[in-house]
Formats: structure tokens, C-alpha cells, sequence
């Protein structure tokens, strides 16, 4: 009985050593809390893109770390660039905005 005790909590040990690094949080967020957070600016900076008329949001990419968010891209002239970083500066929990979109001639 004893013996199989120390199989089952042997194998229970070695299962949690292989699975929860795979729940370890990456890219430099503290907490999963912090990357949940980060997940979510990215989503609501995505969605006002897709609102916004002057924003082409298949062109430009968004990122967020630690509550900073960095956009990257293509736009059509300096109007949308700035538009873009507005619309994102606006989204609740943006700590910065860094606006690295070229302007295509």
C-alpha cells in the first residue's frame, strides 16, 4: 500500500514538473495577471482600429508589454499614424504609446 502511495505521488509530482512551466508567464509580464491585462489592451486597441474609419487596421500591428503598447506598420499618410496612436493612447490601462508606423509615399 505504501509503495503505491509513493508511485502515485511520484507521478503526480513528475506530471505537475511537466505541465505548469507550460502556464509559466513569458515576454517579461510578472504575473498571468499582467499578461491577461496586456492580452486585453491589445484586443480593445484591435477593436477601436476596426471602429475607427480612419485607421486601417489590417495594416498595422499591435503589441503590449507591462501595459506599454507599440504599434508597427503601414499607413496611408501622417494623419492615420497619428490617428492611430491617439485611438490607442485612449484605451484604459495604456501606460505609453510607442508609434513606430511608417508612412508609405
Amino acid at each position: 500500500m505504501f509503495a503505491r502511495t509513493l508511485v502515485v505521488a511520484a507521478a503526480t509530482s513528475l506530471a505537475a514538473l511537466l505541465v505548469l512551466p507550460g502556464c509559466a508567464v513569458t515576454r517579461g509580464q510578472e504575473t498571468v495577471g499582467e499578461y491577461i491585462d496586456d492580452a486585453a489592451i491589445t484586443t480593445q486597441v484591435k477593436a477601436k482600429f476596426v471602429e475607427a474609419k480612419s485607421v486601417d487596421a489590417a495594416s498595422i500591428k499591435v503589441e503590449t508589454l507591462n501595459g506599454e503598447v507599440m504599434l508597427s506598420g503601414f499607413a496611408k499618410n501622417a494623419t492615420e499614424k497619428s490617428d492611430a496612436e491617439r485611438i490607442a493612447r485612449d484605451v484604459k490601462g495604456v501606460k505609453r504609446v510607442k508609434n513606430e508606423i511608417a508612412v508609405r509615399p
